[in-house]
């Protein structure tokens, strides 16, 4: 059973108009246009999204950079480090 006769294509016609009516047809077959206008549109943003997640992939580099040296800084001794700085007796037993 093939689809080349048109006679099949007839039948078809008439269990479509019948199930659905002619007054509906019309507003179904806008609202499948639009549903694929919106599909097509979104496929669209997925493979941009794709895009650009690949070339950020691309930039990152693979080896992380060294952090620069730092800088020792030398601080005035003051009388807090002086006392910091004597040794702390021993407990006597």
């Amino acid at each position: 059973m093939g689809w080349d006769a048109p006679w099949h294509w007839v039948v078809l016609a008439i269990l479509v108009l019948l199930l659905f009516g002619y007054k509906k047809l019309p507003d179904a077959s806008r609202s499948l246009g639009r549903s694929l206008r919106i599909f097509k549109t979104e496929i669209k943003g997925m493979n941009a999204d794709d895009k650009a997640r690949a070339e950020a992939d691309d930039a990152v580099e693979t080896e992380p950079k060294a952090l620069p040296a730092a800088d020792v800084v030398k601080r005035e001794a003051s009388s807090d480090d002086a006392q910091r700085s004597r040794p702390r007796p021993s407990p006597s037993k």
